[in-house]
């Protein structure tokens, strides 16, 4: 007698999780999203430190012809960060208080005495700033699109 007291309860918990799960999903992948972004930030902090740190060490080791202190340094950031599109990567230098461009990857010298080569002075500082664009984009919403990750390090010339 109970069982027909009951009036069709039997598909209540099934239309409870029908109508949860959708946000429910929306919501982890938005954190997963989130933590992508975060993770990416965190290698592009420590590449852009470890690029400062080949910069600092780099004084009168620059091999000829281009004597390059900034190929040297994006060379070090593209290896610290395997996971991050090199091409997505954009440069800015300023060693002894001379500003690289942004975007720039180069800054080549004739010789170790002159130009950028001979910016490497001991004691100054360097700073490289990377910058990385960043995707919060889940179900095909980019709620985020000028998203950009900016990371940015300084060391002193030895």
């Amino acid at each position: 007698m109970r069982t027909y007291l009951r009036g069709g309860e039997d598909g209540q918990s099934l239309v409870e999780f029908a109508l949860c799960l959708p946000p429910l999903l929306i919501l982890m992948t938005g954190v997963f999203a989130f933590g992508i972004a975060i993770a990416n930030y965190v290698m592009l902090t420590n590449a852009a430190s470890a690029g400062a740190q080949q910069l600092s060490i780099s004084r009168g080791q620059l091999a000829s012809p281009s004597y390059d202190p900034c190929a040297t340094a994006v060379s070090a950031v593209e290896a610290a960060a395997p996971m991050l599109t090199a091409s997505n990567l954009k440069f800015a230098f300023v060693l002894d208080g001379n500003s690289y461009a942004s975007n720039t990857t180069s800054c080549s010298s004739s010789s170790q005495t002159s130009g950028a080569a001979a910016e490497l002075v001991q004691g100054q500082a360097v700073t490289v700033t990377v910058t990385y664009p960043c995707t919060l984009a889940y179900y095909k919403a980019n709620n985020f699109p000028n998203c950009l990750l900016t990371a940015k390090a300084s060391e002193v010339v030895q």
